[in-house]
């Protein structure tokens, strides 16, 4: 039924078994050389697809570099709208083929709608939802509160394990992305593993 749902909103989805075929998926997707850009994602660290992409067979547009500055860190995101990949992961997929994603700052979802050639959105089943408020809900109760206290930021969210609706100069829940379809039904296709990835 989800599969179906995606396939309607023109996703393309591929299912996998584990993190050992989606690394060996990669590697025959990505040729050598390729230009990847990557959004912050629990899930592609848990997965070793960044230690894949730091092999060196890759043009890795590495935003986790030592003593990145301030303008070279903006410069590798602008990268990323003209790279060959681009691979991140999403907080929430919703029965009805939807793709959510919450983003503090832009970098991590602007890429995913629109610049690179090749979106691969990586998610474990963990992140299947109902509906639109079942996703919004996952977003505030579960992804937002552990990726604050990843990211060590002092915003409500870490002390009442629940979005509050902060307005912190430093709240990471800016930009919300609903993904419900996209004119050219090969550019983002979502990677499903059989098994339970990041939050």
């Amino acid at each position: 039924m989800l599969i179906k749902a995606l396939l309607r909103n023109r996703i393309k989805t591929t299912l996998l078994k584990d993190k050992e075929q989606l690394i060996d998926f990669l590697k025959e997707q990505i040729p050598v050389d390729s230009v990847v850009g990557v959004g912050d994602s629990v899930t592609l660290e848990e997965t070793g697809v960044y230690h894949l992409l730091r092999t060196g067979q890759y043009r890795l547009l590495d935003k986790y570099r030592e003593n990145l500055s301030k303008e070279e860190k903006r410069k590798l995101y602008l990268d990323n709208f003209n790279a060959d990949f681009f691979i991140s992961s999403v907080n929430a997929i919703s029965m009805d083929g939807k793709l959510f994603n919450m983003d503090g700052n832009g970098t991590r979802v602007a890429p995913i709608i629109y610049g690179p050639r090749k979106v691969f959105l990586i998610a474990g089943v963990n992140k299947i939802v109902a509906d639109h408020d079942a996703a919004i809900e996952r977003i505030r109760n579960i992804a937002a509160p552990l990726d604050n206290v990843r990211l060590q930021k002092k915003n409500p969210c870490i002390k009442a394990g629940t979005c509050v609706d902060c307005k912190s100069k430093t709240k990471i829940c800016n930009y919300l992305s609903v993904i419900q379809g996209q004119f050219d039904d090969e550019r983002i296709e979502l990677i499903l593993l059989d098994g339970s990835y990041g939050y």
